[in-house]
């Protein structure tokens, strides 16, 4: 088998590599001429983060990003107070990665380039699709180097402007908000420090100022600046103008590395896939960047689409749509409604809640998710929880799910399955394969020998039984 991906931004490489480690054959193509270099979705949620290391990567990302900083806030040039977009959490047995990660997206993307280079597979840079048709066994593709290529399936991960989209004709349905106009980028600064984010505006118009946040890793800040109307303001001169207008002056920018002009874009394709081609990430849906859920989701459509198609059941195939276009469509509510709180001037607009860290996201009710009972029911996600096994080494169940394969918990008695890996676990001090260290998600089902959990490939629980 082999599947096309288009598009080689996060989505497009979590896809391959899930794809690569399942021994599926995979290219990777994209109409750029060089990777893209800017920290654009620079906020990981917690999950992402789980997602991560089930890929091999979070090491790595840990390595380079830092945790979210406080936000020094300055008003008329006068320290005003300290912000956090979030209370600092410690880990818990269940979710042991509580706070967001920011890494600068080109970041992110080298590591991922890395990791799917241990596949032997290499992105193919200046690589436009041009074209497609499909039939019952498989996708023919065009590209732009003449060559024609004949795929099982093909992955638009091209981006909220997609040629795979627009080629199948799948309406893009939603709204560009135009009353906000606001510059994005990457910017070094003289006289700001790395270990703090900071906003400068007129204590008048709060709304109105520039925001920096530090790069770990590079001497550059995101920033973001809002552009009056008919004012282009886009280069170094005129943000130095508007930050000299608001903080007083005292700091001087250096080097404007990326810069994007943004609106407000909230959207979501009306399918996620026609035939044998599916929509991942922006293609599918894109998002107003409040809250960081953009590169998010596309990770996590990648991450629920890859196994299914490397086991090409009809069944998971169409679940793919279904699963997913029902998380977008929640997730951009909560994009929509952290925006309006930023355009209503609301004094907790940068505060971030548990809705945005996608923990809580559940296929329950879908297409694989037969009802059940209880506080964990098929399509929740499937927690961590410490073990140690009869030898007395420590081991979370997060290490036995990773890796492209299902896995069954057996709890108390009952033989182990042999279709997937299967552990049993039993009470603290009972002997047998693993042994629960206790305070995990799965208590519940210790009172019942024989019970059984199976969890999917992409870390959900697949049923109870």
């Amino acid at each position: 088998m082999t599947v096309l991906v288009a598009g080689a931004g996060p989505t497009g490489l979590t896809a391959a590599i899930e794809l690569a480690r399942r021994g599926i054959g995979v290219r990777v193509v994209d109409k750029a001429e060089q990777y893209f270099v800017g920290s654009r979705g620079d906020g990981l949620q917690p999950r992402t983060l789980e997602v991560f290391e089930d890929l091999g990567v979070l090491d790595a990302v840990l390595a380079a990003g830092a945790p979210p900083h406080p936000m020094r806030v300055y008003l008329d040039g006068e320290f005003t107070m300290e912000r956090r977009i979030a209370e600092p959490v410690e880990p818990t047995p269940a979710v042991p990665y509580p706070s967001a990660w920011f890494l600068g997206q080109s970041q992110t993307e080298g590591i991922l380039r890395d990791r799917l280079a241990e596949f032997g597979v290499r992105v193919e840079l200046n690589t436009a699709l041009t074209g497609f048709t499909q039939d019952e066994e498989g996708v023919t593709a065009e590209l732009s180097t003449g060559e024609t290529v004949r795929a099982e399936y093909l992955v638009g991960a091209d981006g909220g402007k997609s040629f795979v989209r627009k080629a199948l004709g799948i309406a893009f349905e939603g709204t560009t908000d135009e009353s906000i106009r606001m510059l994005l980028g990457d910017v070094s600064a003289e006289g700001l420090d790395h270990e703090s984010a900071y906003w400068f505006a007129k204590a008048d118009e709060p709304m109105s100022g520039v925001a920096f946040t530090p790069l770990a890793g590079t001497p550059y800040f995101q920033f973001a600046s809002p552009l009056g109307d008919g004012d282009a303001g886009t280069s170094l001169s005129a943000l130095q103008e508007h930050l000299d207008a608001v903080s007083g002056g005292g700091i001087r920018l250096l080097d404007l590395a990326w810069s994007t002009v943004w609106r407000p874009n909230i959207r979501l394709a009306g399918a996620f896939r026609t035939g044998r081609v599916f929509l991942a990430g922006d293609a599918a849906h894109v998002h107003p960047p409040t809250g960081g859920q953009g590169l998010n989701t596309g990770v996590q459509d990648a991450y629920n689409l890859a196994w299914k198609l490397a086991d090409g059941s009809p069944e998971l195939l169409d679940s793919y749509e279904a699963e997913r276009r029902a998380v977008a469509a929640r997730v951009l509510g909560v994009s929509t409604a952290l925006l309006e709180k930023y355009k209503e001037g609301a004094e907790d607009a940068h505060e971030r809640g548990p809705e945005t860290q996608q923990l809580d996201l559940t296929y329950r009710g879908g297409p694989l998710s037969p009802a059940g009972t209880g506080a964990l029911r098929p399509g929740d996600r499937a927690p961590d929880a410490p073990l140690v096994d009869a030898n007395g080494k420590s081991v979370r169940l997060f290490e036995l799910f990773q890796g492209p394969h299902a896995t069954e918990l057996v709890f108390g008695d009952g033989p182990l399955g042999t279709e997937h890996p299967a552990y049993r676990i039993l009470p603290q001090g009972a002997t047998g394969e693993f042994v629960d260290a206790g305070g995990h998600a799965y208590a519940a089902y210790e009172g019942a020998p024989g019970k059984r959990v199976l969890v999917r490939p992409d870390g959900y629980v697949w049923s109870v039984n």
